[in-house]
């Protein structure tokens, strides 16, 4: 899958997010090495704390599903400005693909790539990895 199909289908997932509080809609779309895409929003909630990420939604669709390779990540908001995905996003991903190539495209259709090893470079785990 071409990196620009992949960020199409979290621009398309964008439109579904639930964000009431915060006005910041966020897609995500997740690419299992085997071809497979899981897509993701933020879905807020009223307390707060409850909320849930796209990227962390993308993930746990995936992993239900059984998937737990993966080989590239789509983040897509509608901030100007590429914005990165949050800290606990960025454990939970590195929990599945120390390698994973991240993608993430602001409004202005800019587009930054890095990876998950870029992004958390001293990620938390209780095993050697």
């Amino acid at each position: 899958m071409s990196d620009d199909e992949l960020v199409r289908l979290a621009r398309a997932a964008k439109e579904r997010a639930y964000a009431p509080y915060s006005g910041f809609p966020v897609g995500a779309a997740l690419l299992s090495r085997d071809g497979r895409v899981f897509t993701g929003v933020n879905v807020e909630n009223a307390s707060y704390g409850l909320s849930v990420c796209a990227e962390r939604n993308a993930m746990a669709r995936a992993v239900a599903e059984g998937v737990r390779d993966f080989a590239a990540l789509a983040v897509v908001t509608n901030s100007t400005e590429p914005t990165m995905p949050c800290g606990v996003c960025r454990q939970v991903l590195w929990e599945f693909a120390h390698d994973l190539r991240v993608l993430v495209e602001g409004s202005s259709g800019e587009r930054v790539e890095t990876t998950i090893a870029e992004l958390f470079p001293q990620p938390f785990t209780s095993f050697e990895v």
